[in-house]
């Protein structure tokens, strides 16, 4: 396990950095992207490498996994957790901000899965892919309508890459935030009135944790998930089955 290096996009801080952790903690040698120069300390933080990379850029996801393959060996576990959000009125939603979010949370998630999974196959590992999706992929917001939309076709990019990628032996999955105390939620938290929103769609009744995502990611790349394929674990505290608010 310890020479299987686990590569997490987005792992400079929040979700991505505790994913990080749980793997870290699991025996996994671990490489950190994300579009921030601080992934380099927050990798070094868990004896491992980090290298600044915007994974909407196609040919910088291409630097990214050439540097990888040169530095460190092929890829054994892929997180896609790099995302953004661009909220915005609908009617005058930009195209450039749809494109914009399109290009890091979808076709760029597609072209680290694809690197990923070429390698995987080239070096013979059965290896795990795990997509950070959201409820979003199923709830909607209408002021992030491209956001929804992106998780949306996460959750069927990992289907299609699920069946696509099994008789190699590589698993996909995906695993579905609720409402995180993260950086993105920083606004809802100091807001009472939100917050209460919040909960009030939430049946346990509180914020979920990074570290509760990260374990749930360190499950599906481990040998106790090993019959789990295109699936999407939703970890939002009962959300998804909740009909009504009283």
């Amino acid at each position: 396990m310890s020479e299987r290096i686990a590569l997490v996009t987005g792992g400079a801080q929040g979700i991505g950095f505790a994913c990080a952790q749980a793997l870290a903690e699991a025996g996994h040698r671990i490489v950190l992207a994300d579009i921030k120069d601080s992934v380099r300390a927050a990798a070094e933080g868990l004896g491992g490498t980090g290298y600044v990379c915007d994974i909407g850029d196609g040919e910088a996801v291409d630097a990214l996994f050439e540097a990888i393959a040169a530095e460190h060996g092929p890829v054994a576990v892929l997180v896609n957790n790099a995302g953004i959000a661009l909220p915005g009125d609908f009617l005058t939603y930009s195209r450039a901000d749809f494109q914009r979010v399109l290009d890091v949370n979808l076709i760029g998630l597609f072209d680290t899965t694809q690197r990923a999974a070429r390698m995987m196959v080239d070096t013979k590992i059965a290896g795990a892919i795990i997509n950070i999706s959201s409820i979003n992929a199923q709830l909607a917001i209408p002021a992030i309508p491209a956001y929804c939309a992106s998780k949306g076709g996460v959750m069927q990019i990992t289907k299609a890459a699920a069946l696509a990628l099994a008789p190699h032996g590589i698993r996909v999955n995906a695993v579905g935030p609720g409402s995180i105390d993260t950086e993105m939620m920083a606004g809802v938290n100091a807001n009472p009135d939100a917050m209460r929103v919040a909960m009030s769609r939430t049946p346990l009744g509180r914020l979920g944790t990074a570290k509760e995502i990260g374990d749930t990611v360190a499950f599906l790349a481990s040998d106790k998930a090993s019959y789990i394929t295109g699936e999407t674990i939703y970890v939002d505290g009962g959300r998804l089955g909740l009909n009504y608010v009283v």
